[in-house]
């Protein structure tokens, strides 16, 4: 049996974000679209989270995807990248430790000195 390249360009693709890099070449993508409400017509925001493989390692959380279906590549993984549409603006995150967060974050323990008023004339 010969499979034909226009039944393998066939497949469904669709855009995305990248909301979460799950491990080595797996990365989760948030689908939105939107719906009408059944009942009272009201437009709905719904999302549709599929697991994509990202065979290079190139995206980043929030980055505009396009994705393409393909064979199971592991249990939940029936997606595969296909390009990076638009590339994420962000910085590159530090780790701050629950130090920094203390010293910078005013708390009921430590407040700021109240400051000397001057002594009652008698």
């Amino acid at each position: 049996m010969s499979t034909s390249t226009s039944a393998r360009n066939s497949r469904k693709t669709l855009l995305g974000f990248v909301s979460s890099r799950s491990g080595d070449k797996s990365v989760k993508v948030t689908i939105p679209y939107k719906t009408p409400h059944p009942l009272y017509h009201k437009v709905i925001n719904r999302k549709t989270v599929v697991h994509v493989h990202d065979e290079k390692n190139e995206t980043k959380v929030g980055d505009k995807v396009e994705i393409m279906e393909t064979r199971p590549l592991s249990r939940l993984k029936r997606w595969r990248v296909v390009t990076v549409v638009v590339r994420a603006v962000t910085t590159d995150a530090v780790a701050i430790t629950e130090a920094d967060v203390a010293a910078l974050v005013p708390t009921k323990t430590t407040k700021p000195a109240a400051p000397a008023s001057p002594a009652p004339k008698a």
